[in-house]
């Protein structure tokens, strides 16, 4: 690189040869006012705001188009500069809307900034405004040329930096430059690729993000890339699935673990929050993340491992109350910190909800024993078959620290006559009892009372228990359902009934057995200010479901020892400060035992969490994070593709109807290789936009 020397307003800089000399005055902190310019674009000198003198030289030059040279001395501060640049903003502000207020931009648009540092208004000049309609029809993106100033940093992102070429700059009757999609079309029938760029670089409000697309309480990083944003544990989604579509199956399975060690079990029961936040279900359904996380689970040869981090061991001891997935991702990080764990679990066996209570039909055993393996194998102790009566009793063997992870794992009844008859039961009992394989006699037709996912796992256990008969009856309505839509699907293809909008006044029994359950239809529900129910009944709604077995699935609670001693609140959950620290003690807990019944995807994140906060309470730095995988800058340049946004969704294979019921294998098998590269290729690639330059206001500079 050869440098040469400049003088800037008095400054002497030494630069690199290649620059302009916007470029070189900006990457030394000066400021010369520019619109067009921006750091990742090549530059046109379209705005004529960089204008500068240059002594030897008898024309005006444009800071951003004119290359230095050795030597050279440059005024950007002269009266007649002052002025050409006030007529540019004047010129640009005739076609401009006034009303800076109600635009998305508005504090934090570079126009704005311009206007403020130049002094300039409108008053001078007649107003030529545009009135042309915001354009609202394309999915994500919202065009309002009212207030495009034809600067066409958009249209050469799109054309130069990700070859797409959607926009282009077209000249009006009036002989005025617009910048407009080719051809007139809509953005999808000009084959946009809603990578976002063009939002990105634009320096006004004239094109924007729809209203409800980004989230505004994340920082930029994570904002711009929902999938990532949404996910608890923060897993890097765009990048796992862009290793799936280069064949990278390795590096994708090492993305996923960098951040959570039950991958192969997320892949079957994430609730997948990334998957609703993907902006690509306002085109045509959002990417399958689940599977293809599940896709790159069992295709992990290993070879991760390698590259974990342990640090040197510590001699501090921490005791783990509880195995699922919350435990056992705390314990995990807590051995890589150094720390010596042993996780105590009542159960025969490790892995909490994982392995006791989500079917196997739902969730192989053995990804879970798998994942397990490898947590031992990092050097966790699990002792299974201990039940941990006294917190006080464990601190006495050494510990330094205890985390309470024991989840909710007790069903609740309804306060409702016939609620303890025999023959009904609650969802976690009902459920552990198969995984054990001592399941409860159900007889020919059974009633879950509860409208979400543990519902539906007991209602079709019980179907593959042999009940030919199956309801599912809850308050909520179809629509407001917590089951997952898959569930729902799955359930009534499988022939199970659902009765919406119920409330259940008693279980009609003999003393000793329920024959049924009383019902009445909902009109409408809600919520008072102390969260008590509100109903209103449906007149002359009142019936009876005849039923053999009845099974409560209207939620769980933590069921905690008496002798533990620990501060409970709402639902017998452990009262914590920031859902880890129990008062004052050496005592932390996490996961559902703190925040009530939730997702596998937020256990693992608040595992995650108390290991940092736990590492740091014994003397570490609290970093837990692993890179598993090279930091490698994706190709921005995507390309044209006129099929991208007609490809559907790929759809997994699924046990057919008939046979599934008969026994507990497998339901949604994973995609094919083919599938699976297929649905990766469907990703807008949101992360891209986060490589984009946020170019610096003038306030920003040192010298302006």
């Amino acid at each position: 690189m050869k440098m040469v020397s400049i003088t800037i307003d008095g400054y002497n800089l030494e630069v690199d040869s290649n620059k302009s000399v916007l470029s070189a005055a900006l990457e030394s902190d000066m400021y010369i006012p520019h619109l067009c310019h921006h750091p990742d674009l090549s530059d046109i000198g379209a705005c004529g705001l960089c204008v500068v003198e240059i002594e030897g030289c008898n024309e005006i030059k444009k800071a951003c188009t004119t290359k230095v040279e050795d030597g050279i001395v440059i005024h950007t501060k002269t009266e007649k500069l002052n002025a050409m640049r006030r007529l540019s903003m004047e010129l640009m502000l005739a076609n401009h809307v006034d009303d800076c207020t109600t635009c998305p931009k508005y504090l934090n648009c570079e126009l704005q900034s311009l206007i403020q540092y130049l002094g300039v208004s409108t008053s001078r000049l007649k107003r030529t405004l545009n009135t042309v309609p915001v354009n609202t029809c394309n999915p994500l993106i919202v065009r309002d040329l009212n207030r495009c100033v034809s600067c066409g940093r958009c249209v050469r992102v799109c054309r130069d930096v990700r070859g797409v070429n959607v926009l282009d700059y077209e000249v009006r009757e009036d002989d005025r430059i617009m910048v407009n999609i080719r051809n007139h079309n809509s953005l999808a029938k000009e084959n946009c690729r809603f990578c976002g760029a063009c939002v990105e670089v634009c320096p006004t409000g004239a094109l924007q993000d729809k209203e409800g697309v980004f989230k505004q309480n994340f920082n930029r990083e994570l904002g711009l890339v929902p999938c990532k944003a949404e996910c608890p544990a923060n897993i890097d989604v765009p990048k796992y699935i862009r290793y799936i579509k280069e064949k990278k199956y390795q590096e994708a399975i090492a993305v996923i673990r960098e951040k959570a060690p039950f991958p192969h079990s997320l892949g079957y029961v994430c609730m997948a929050f990334c998957e609703s936040a993907c902006r690509r279900k306002e085109i045509n359904n959002s990417l399958s993340i689940r599977e293809l996380k599940k896709f790159a689970a069992k295709h992990d040869q290993g070879l991760w491992r390698d590259k974990v981090t342990f640090k040197p061991k510590t001699n501090k001891k921490v005791a783990v109350v509880g195995s699922g997935p919350a435990g056992l991702t705390a314990a995990y990080n807590l051995v890589k910190c150094g720390h010596e764990v042993t996780v105590y679990e009542k159960s025969p066996v490790a892995g909490g909800m994982l392995s006791t209570c989500i079917p196997e039909y739902r969730l192989p055993r053995e990804a879970v024993k798998a994942e397990i393996a490898e947590i031992e194998r990092a050097g966790v102790k699990i002792v299974t078959n201990t039940y941990v009566s006294s917190l006080k009793d464990l601190k006495a063997k050494g510990f330094d620290k205890i985390l309470i992870a024991i989840g909710a794992g007790k069903g609740v009844r309804l306060p409702i006559d016939g609620a303890n008859c025999e023959n009904v039961y609650e969802n976690i009992d009902f459920l552990q009892k198969v995984s054990f394989q001592k399941p409860l006699p159900i007889g020919e037709k059974v009633i879950v009372m509860g409208g979400g996912n543990v519902a539906f796992d007991c209602a079709r256990v019980a179907k593959r228990l042999g009940a030919k008969d199956v309801t599912i009856a809850c308050l909520e309505s179809r629509e407001a359902m917590t089951a997952s839509a898959d569930e729902i699907e799955e359930g009534l293809e499988e022939g199970i009934t659902i009765l919406n909008s119920r409330t259940f006044m008693n279980i009609e029994n003999d003393g000793t057995t329920a024959s049924g359950v009383k019902c009445q239809e909902v009109a409408s529900f809600s919520f008072d200010e102390n969260k008590r129910l509100q109903l209103q009944i449906a007149p002359d709604s009142e019936y009876v479901i005849p039923a053999d077995t009845v099974i409560f699935a209207t939620g769980q609670r933590p069921e905690i020892p008496q002798g533990w001693n620990v501060p409970t609140g709402r639902g017998n959950s452990i009262t914590t400060e920031d859902e880890m620290k129990i008062n004052d003690c050496d005592m932390y807990a996490v996961g559902d035992v703190v925040y009530g019944t939730n997702s596998v995807i937020r256990a693992i994140a608040a595992g995650r969490r108390v290991a940092s906060a736990i590492d740091v309470a014994l003397g570490g730095d609290g970093i837990i994070e692993d890179k598993l995988t090279q930091d490698v800058m994706p190709n921005p340049y995507i390309g044209k593709d006129e099929n991208f946004l007609s490809v559907e969704r790929e759809k997994n294979e699924c046990e057919a109807v008939e046979s599934r019921i008969q026994n507990f294998k497998e339901v949604n098998h994973c995609l094919s290789e083919s599938s699976a590269c297929k649905e990766a290729n469907r990703c807008l690639q949101c992360d891209l936009r986060t490589q984009i330059a946020r170019p610096k206001l003038w306030a920003q500079y040192k010298i302006k």
